[in-house]
């Protein structure tokens, strides 16, 4: 058997089961209706994100030309992890190019035993986490502690049982679950990390904008036992440019010591190129201008309130859903792909969410909700979704 062969057999068995996966166009003109982007504040197409990039373009080229330890490392890059620390309530902030990069590569390197003199730490990680976290475990070579999804009394418990070991221990999680749409209760997180000394490695993609003070995100919030976490260098926070600040790419935000670690030990940043000034250029801008977006986050999260509360009527389950993620859970994968198809031909542009993105039996329609989306729009939805549920 050839490697064509081999595929398109793998093709055939991930389609019988509705898991096969298609590239779809995604037209400019129909973003007003397309409930699957991450650009929750409509910044991506923002006139002046969109110059600040061509500026720090013509400046500095299309490209950094390499790594940050060899050509790739301008200006322009440590001004904005200046600024991205600032915007995080962080001594110290590194830039990557991608979300899964700075995940992937980046929880490795925090879990490489080398780095705690030998000694393999325990990780405790959400059961639900981004499959970037699971990759890093994996990359790492270590055994996933894992607590049932945002029940902090389950990782008390675990926790409890290992208060004799010496191994570090490290407790991984997003604080807002991309395909749940929940929160993480993150002050309760902290003070059970502060009672074991542990660290505390959060994913902000989906919260970085949206939520939090003034939208740095919930790791940014002021609290006792964050602060003294801080203090131990136990607080570390990723987050990605790709969503709500319509960009692309990622950030660790850190202590100082920490950054120089990675900067001497995390793959993903050491070997990779940097990215593009374009992309530098746009972030700074958008950084300046998030915290100001209060009216538009306060909407934001209405409009979810609201939404959830009129799919319920009309008998849809919404999972665990309190943020601007709203998943209509419908179960089986081939429900999942005709409700999608559904509210395409109605003009709705949706993601199909299945296994092993969610857990087996738990396929979804995930609605994202953006500051674009006018009431018209969702009432164009919400007439569509009535129609799929008389005639299913």
């Amino acid at each position: 058997m050839n490697l064509s062969q081999a595929s398109q057999q793998r093709l055939e068995l991930l389609a019988q089961d509705s898991l096969k996966r298609v590239l779809l166009p995604c037209p400019l003109n129909q973003r007003a209706f397309d409930f699957s982007s991450n650009d929750y504040l409509c910044l991506a197409q923002r006139g002046d994100i969109v110059e600040a990039g061509h500026e720090c373009a013509k400046k500095y080229g299309a490209g950094a030309t390499g790594s940050r330890l060899l050509s790739g490392n301008l200006d322009c890059f440590e001004q904005l992890e200046s600024q991205v620390a600032q915007f995080k309530n962080a001594e110290a902030a590194l830039v990557f190019s991608s979300g899964y990069q700075a995940n992937a590569s980046g929880l490795a390197a925090l879990l490489d035993k080398s780095l705690w003199s030998g000694v393999d730490p325990l990780v405790f990680t959400d059961r639900l986490n981004h499959a970037s976290l699971h990759h890093a475990c994996q990359l790492a070579g270590v055994k996933q502690i894992r607590f049932r999804h945002n029940d902090m009394a389950h990782l008390a418990e675990l926790l409890a049982k290992h208060t004799e070991s010496t191994q570090p221990k490290i407790i991984v999680s997003e604080t807002v679950f991309g395909m749940e749409g929940d929160l993480l209760p993150v002050e309760q997180l902290a003070e059970i990390a502060l009672q074991h000394k542990a660290v505390v490695y959060l994913d902000e993609a989906h919260a970085t904008g949206v939520w939090g003070p003034q939208g740095r995100g919930l790791g940014a919030i002021t609290d006792p036992a964050i602060d003294a976490l801080k203090a131990m260098g136990h607080w570390v926070i990723m987050g990605t440019f790709s969503k709500a600040v319509g960009v692309s790419g990622a950030y660790i935000a850190c202590s100082e010591t920490f950054k120089q670690y990675l900067v001497n030990r995390c793959t993903g940043f050491v070997y990779s190129t940097a990215p593009s000034p374009f992309v530098i250029g746009a972030v700074s801008k958008a950084l300046e201008i998030i915290p100001n977006l209060n009216k538009e986050r306060c909407a934001l999260h209405t409009a979810a309130e609201t939404l959830r509360s009129r799919v319920h009527e009309q008998g849809f389950d919404t999972g665990l859903s309190n943020t601007h993620i709203v998943p209509l859970v419908v179960g089986s994968n081939t429900a999942c792909l005709e409700l999608k198809a559904h509210l395409q031909q109605a003009g709705i542009r949706t993601s199909a969410v299945r296994p092993p993105t969610v857990p087996p039996n738990a396929a979804r329609v995930r609605l994202a909700l953006n500051t674009g989306h006018q009431q018209a729009v969702y009432e164009q939805l919400l007439h569509a979704l009535t129609h799929w549920k008389v005639s299913a």
